[in-house]
């Protein structure tokens, strides 16, 4: 048997995406806030100070599987950064798609921390813009593992399709093969 069109599986042939600048700044915007209370010590919030209630309900979840408010802290860091880049890209957390989940990726690596004022001197304004220095390789992993979770939490209480595919070495999957087919679709690839 030969190969089997794309097409005929329901994918489409040609990827339609827009070459998206990553060399943006992505603005501090919102934050990780420590409550002070023991059953949410920690919520994410918007630049205009409204909680994401899809991070509080994770949060809820691994604090009930026994995780510590240091993970809490931790995981909300990773998805606190997430958000600002999908914020500064325009996309909605629930509509995020592999092409945003790899170009935030790359982003990480090339684009650069953000500047941001000296914890000795808070009050100086940071330079704007990056600093040019990639996030560090555990860093980059640590945010991938944080985003698949909260991506396979959402999916199970509502219908959210995850952006972070597992890859076979633990990267994001690039493979349009690592997604099931589409609905109504029971066709096989012959090779």
């Amino acid at each position: 048997m030969g190969w089997v069109n794309g097409a005929q599986l329901g994918f489409p042939t040609v990827i339609d995406e827009e070459e998206r600048d990553l060399a943006l700044v992505v603005p501090l915007a919102g934050r990780l806030e420590d409550t002070g209370d023991p059953w949410l010590p920690f919520r994410l919030v918007d630049s205009a100070g409204k909680p994401v209630e899809a991070v509080a309900a994770f949060f809820r979840d691994l604090q009930a599987a026994g995780r510590v408010e240091a993970t809490l802290r931790s995981y909300g860091m990773d998805l606190l950064r997430w958000f600002r880049f999908l914020w500064a890209v325009d996309v909605p957390w629930e509509r995020a798609t592999r092409i945003e989940a790899r170009d935030f990726c790359r982003w990480m690596l090339l684009g650069g921390k953000p500047s941001r004022p000296h914890w000795r001197n808070p009050g100086q304004a940071p330079d704007s813009g990056s600093t040019g220095q990639a996030y560090a390789p555990s860093v980059r992993a640590h945010s991938e593992t944080v985003l698949r979770g909260f991506y396979d939490f959402c999916a199970m209480r509502r219908s959210v399709i995850s952006p972070v595919q597992r890859g076979e070495m633990g990267g994001i999957s690039l493979d349009p093969m690592a997604y099931p087919a589409p609905k109504g679709n029971t066709g096989t690839i012959a090779c």
